[in-house]
């Protein structure tokens, strides 16, 4: 499902498809700066987002099968909830 689709979907929840895509912006605008400031989101019931660090490491360039060392980088990370995963299985 695309990020269209779902405000498609929500839409009938707003007074309009723009309130709506507003909403989701508003959301997931959110969400990125939390994290993008090192901190977590947790929806109880649904689940969390965080920040996690990967430390450098070795990797193989596939092309020349050369050694390269791959940066130590911060990526974000989502564990679902007791509640989401409950929904999910039905």
């Amino acid at each position: 499902m695309t990020k269209g689709e779902f405000v498609d979907r929500i839409a009938g929840d707003f007074d309009s498809k723009k309130a709506a895509a507003d909403a989701v912006d508003t959301v997931l605008d959110g969400i990125a700066g939390v994290l993008a400031g090192g901190g977590e989101v947790n929806f109880t019931g649904f689940g969390k987002f965080a920040v996690a660090d990967r430390a450098a490491r070795q990797g193989i360039n596939p092309r020349t099968r050369e050694r390269i060392t791959i940066a130590a980088t911060r990526v974000p990370r989502f564990s679902a909830g007791a509640g989401l995963k409950s929904k999910v299985k039905g």
